[in-house]
C-alpha cells in the first residue's frame, strides 16, 4: 500500500481532449471513487494510472516514485476490470497466479500466494475449476483475488459490478469494502452508479466532460453540492429554472416567487429541492406552500415517490415514507411544501 499522486494529468486523441488537468492526492489506506456519467473520462483516468493509457501530460507517483511512463508490468497496481478478463483455458488458480508467474515467482511460492488470495474472498473450493463454471459473482471475486495475489500498493477497479444483478452487486460490494478496510488497501474504484459510489467510498470525485467537478465526502456532495451537474448527478433533485431576482428572492420562469438563500447572485439561476425536504399537506408558516396535482405515483419500497404538477408548469419531485398507508391517487389535488432554507441556488450562464 502506498500514497498515491495524480498532477495535472490529460489525455487528448488527436484535437479530443478526453481528460484534463485532473489532480488528485489519494492516501495511504483510503478507498476513493470516481463517479461519473459514460464517457467523463473515469475510466480513461484509471488506465492511464494502471499504466495501460500513456498520458498526454501530467504525472502520476506511487509511493514516491514517478510511475507516469511505466508499462503496466513495472508499476505495483492490481486490475479488476469491468469483464473480469480471466483466461478461459486456465483453472481459477492458475489465473490468480498468472500475475505472480510474470513476476518470476518460483511455482511453490506462488502456489501457497494464489491460494492466499483465493482465501481472502473465499473461493479455495473452487481452485481447479475454469471460470466458465462459475456464477457472475464468483468470476468476480476470482479477478479480485487476482488483482490481491500481487499484493499490490494501489487497487484499481474499473466498474466491477456492472456485469451482475442488482441483488449481487449490492452484496459483492459490501464484500470489497470490508476485505478493502481488513488489508488496508489504497484503492480506486470507477462506477457511474452513485449508489456503489456513496456505498464505499472514504472520499468521492466527481467528474464531467473530462474535468473533476467536485472531490469530498458523501455528505459534502449530497448536502453541499459545488454546481447544477453535482446537485443533480448525486442522489435526486428537482430543479427549477428562473432568476435571482433580489437578496433572497428566485422567480421561476414559471412565475413562481420562491425564498433562496439571501447570498445567491443576482441574475439567471436554477432552483434545486431535494425530494426528501418536500412534505405532502403539512406545510408550515416556515415553509413554501404551493398548490398541484399528483401526475406521478411510483412505489419504491421504503418511500413513495410522487410528481406534482404546478399550475405554473414546473413538476415537483418528493419521497413520501411508506408507512402502510394510501399514497396520493393520481390527479389528486395537493399541497406541497419545504423549508425555505433547503433550497440550493446555482447560477445558470445560460
Amino acid at each position: 500500500m502506498a500514497r498515491l499522486e495524480i498532477n495535472d494529468l490529460s489525455k487528448r486523441y488527436g484535437h479530443v481532449t478526453t481528460v484534463s488537468g485532473v489532480t488528485l492526492d489519494v492516501a495511504d489506506g483510503e478507498f476513493l471513487v470516481l463517479l461519473g456519467p459514460s464517457g467523463c473520462g473515469k475510466t480513461t483516468t484509471l488506465r492511464m494510472v494502471a499504466g495501460f493509457v500513456d498520458p498526454s501530460g501530467g504525472t502520476v507517483r506511487l509511493g514516491g516514485e514517478d510511475i507516469t511512463h511505466r508499462p503496466p508490468w513495472r508499476r505495483n497496481t492490481g486490475m479488476v476490470f469491468q469483464n473480469y478478463a480471466l483466461f478461459p483455458h486456465m483453472t481459477v488458480a492458475e489465473n490468480v497466479a498468472f500475475g505472480l508467474e510474470m513476476r518470476k515467482v518460483p511455482k511453490p511460492e506462488r502456489d501457497k500466494q494464489a491460494l492466499a488470495a483465493l482465501g481472502l474472498v473465499r473461493l479455495s473450493q473452487f481452485a481447479d475449476r475454469l471460470p466458465r463454471q462459475l456464477s457472475g459473482g464468483q468470476q468476480q471475486r476470482v479477478a479480485l483475488s487476482r488483482a490481491l495475489a500481487i499484493r499490490p500498493d494501489v487497487l484499481l477497479l474499473d466498474e466491477p459490478l456492472s456485469n451482475l444483478d442488482a441483488k449481487l452487486r449490492e452484496e459483492v460490494r459490501i464484500e470489497i469494502r470490508e476485505l478493502q478496510r481488513r488489508l488496508g488497501l489504497t484503492a480506486i474504484m470507477v462506477t457511474h452508479d452513485q449508489e456503489e459510489a456513496l456505498t464505499v467510498a472514504d472520499r468521492l470525485v466527481v467528474m464531467a466532460e473530462g474535468r473533476i467537478r467536485q472531490v469530498g465526502s458523501q455528505s459534502d456532495l449530497y448536502e453541499r453540492p459545488a454546481d447544477r451537474f453535482v446537485a443533480g448527478f448525486v442522489g435526486r433533485s428537482t430543479s427549477i429554472a428562473g432568476r435571482v431576482s433580489a437578496p433572497g428572492t428566485f422567480e421561476s420562469a414559471g412565475g413562481l416567487r420562491l425564498a433562496c438563500p439571501r447570498g445567491a447572485a443576482l441574475g439567471p439561476a436554477v432552483l434545486a429541492v431535494r425530494p426528501e425536504a418536500v412534505s405532502l399537506a403539512h406545510a408550515g408558516p416556515e415553509e413554501e406552500r404551493l398548490s398541484g396535482t399528483v401526475a406521478f405515483v411510483s412505489y419504491l419500497g421504503p418511500v413513495i415517490e410522487l410528481h406534482v404538477q404546478l399550475a405554473s408548469g414546473e413538476r415537483i419531485l418528493l419521497h413520501q415514507p411508506n408507512r402502510g398507508g394510501q399514497p396520493a391517487a393520481l390527479g389528486q389535488p395537493v399541497t406541497i411544501g419545504w423549508p425555505r432554507d433547503s433550497g440550493m441556488v446555482f447560477a445558470d450562464p445560460a
